[in-house]
């Protein structure tokens, strides 16, 4: 029997249950802040606030285990000091009330070192990078090709992208709420990326789930905006991953349609900066002005 995946209500968190139950949180980003700060851009920490509503999610949802999917740290190539003190802490505390899986995204460098920081006794398990199977489905971050094995479950789920949808108002002003997207791979993809003979590859044409991303602070990628070139990650900048005919959520659940459909809208469409255009002609002008006045006194 196929696993039953559903999203928290006006959450970026997913609960699958198949055998058991599987709490799912991507892109925490703890250690952003520190990041922010180097900018000139002063946040206070947001891992408290953070741990807390994973435990609510863990309260609602009486999980039997807990996956990260990818990017619970956010510095790279090297450790912050914020880092070396939150991310122990925070794994330390959610392993206390349930073992956690770790699938490393592109941020996780070093995420073995902060694991010995842990007090031993607790089950915290880093998968590999490509992705591991839990109870019939693959889960991996994105920012690599997935392992083969994962293409033969039904449900494959995947984070990096930070998904949202921007909608606009007819004066231009716009904003982007996080999004769920729902699609399928291309199989002729994959098969000529893993140069498999034709039927050799695992197959059960999963669907595939993309996460919005947990931390509010590191932004996203709007989908009714973006074709594949525009988005991180192998399997979409190959192909590998449907985009037309992805089905985009909003958080409270709202079915938006086809991403291909959405980009027709009005609403969804990206408006142009005509006042940037304008004062880039005026700055033109001027420049023309300026060098023919100078050529006329030279």
């Amino acid at each position: 029997m196929p696993a039953a995946l559903e999203p928290l209500v006006d959450e970026p968190g997913l609960v699958v249950e198949n055998n058991i139950r599987v709490l799912v949180v991507a892109d925490i980003h703890l250690g952003i802040e520190w990041d922010l700060g180097n900018s000139g851009i002063v946040v206070p920490s947001q891992s408290s606030q953070g741990l807390a509503k994973i435990m609510e999610y863990i309260d609602a949802a009486a999980p039997d285990r807990v996956v990260l999917l990818g990017d619970v740290k956010h510095n790279v190539p090297l450790i912050s000091w914020q880092e070396r003190e939150e991310v122990p802490h925070f794994l330390e505390s959610i392993a206390k009330r349930i073992a956690v899986d770790i699938v490393p995204g592109n941020h996780d460098g070093d995420m073995e070192f902060l694991l010995q920081r842990i007090l031993p006794g607790l089950e915290v398990t880093l998968q590999p990078a490509r992705g591991f199977v839990l109870d019939g489905v693959g889960y991996f971050h994105g920012h690599t090709w997935p392992d083969p094995g994962l293409l033969s479950c039904d449900h494959i789920v995947m984070a990096h992208n930070h998904p949202t949808i921007r909608f606009t108002d007819p004066l231009g002003s716009s904003s982007a709420e996080p999004a769920w997207i729902r699609t399928r791979l291309n199989y002729k993809v994959l098969e000529a990326h893993f140069k498999a003979k034709a039927g050799d590859l695992p197959w059960s044409d999963p669907e595939v789930v993309i996460m919005p991303a947990f931390c509010q602070l590191c932004g996203g990628v709007a989908f009714n905006e973006s074709l594949h070139d525009d988005l991180l990650g192998p399997v979409f900048s190959s192909g590998a991953v449907e985009l037309d005919s992805a089905q985009a959520y909003l958080l409270d659940g709202t079915r938006l349609g086809k991403l291909s459909d959405l980009r027709k809208l009005g609403i969804t469409k990206k408006r142009p900066d005509k006042r940037g255009k304008g004062r880039k002609r005026a700055r033109s002008k001027s420049s023309t002005s300026s060098k023919s006045s100078t050529s006329s006194t030279s």
